[in-house]
């Protein structure tokens, strides 16, 4: 029997207009933003004491568990704790967002190929917000679109 049957087609076309009028893209866009934009922005809190010193709890991880090949822990922990809040602030302003979700996407590659290869699922999570900010941009509620920013 064909699955394709006629008069299923007419609900979920409908249905399907509907979603787009009730989710924009913008909408979706700009919720993916301020979503992303706190887990990393709440992950950069941890790092610090005030509000960018950075603490020496942070340095530690830097030294032990959160070690990166190639980078000294120290500049490892600056390089990642100023870009936990430089580009999640970018992000909720939708200015520079390619490039910003960008920065973000490649912390995740880090993170997941040299910190913690086993939480793939929350670092695909990520991933998954992330990338349509790439591909797209920060939609039409961003400063991305009122300075006609690609």
């Amino acid at each position: 029997m064909n699955r394709t049957h006629k008069g299923w087609r007419m609900p979920a076309r409908i249905l399907a207009e509907q979603g787009s009028r009730l989710l924009p893209e913008s909408l979706l866009l700009l919720v993916a933003r301020f979503g992303i934009a706190s887990v990393f922005f709440l992950s950069g809190r941890t790092k610090v004491d005030g509000w960018l010193t950075i603490s020496d709890s942070a340095y530690s991880l830097f030294e032990t568990e959160y070690r990166l090949p190639l980078l000294s822990p120290y500049v490892a922990a600056h390089a990642a704790t100023y870009a936990e809040h430089f580009f999640p602030v970018l992000l909720v302003l939708g200015l520079f967002t390619r490039f910003a979700a960008l920065g973000l996407f490649g912390m995740t590659l880090v993170i997941e190929i040299f910190v913690y290869p086993d939480a793939w699922p929350t670092h695909l999570s990520w991933a998954a917000i992330l990338m349509p900010l790439i591909a797209r941009g920060g939609g039409r509620w961003s400063v991305d679109h009122l300075l006609a920013l690609p």
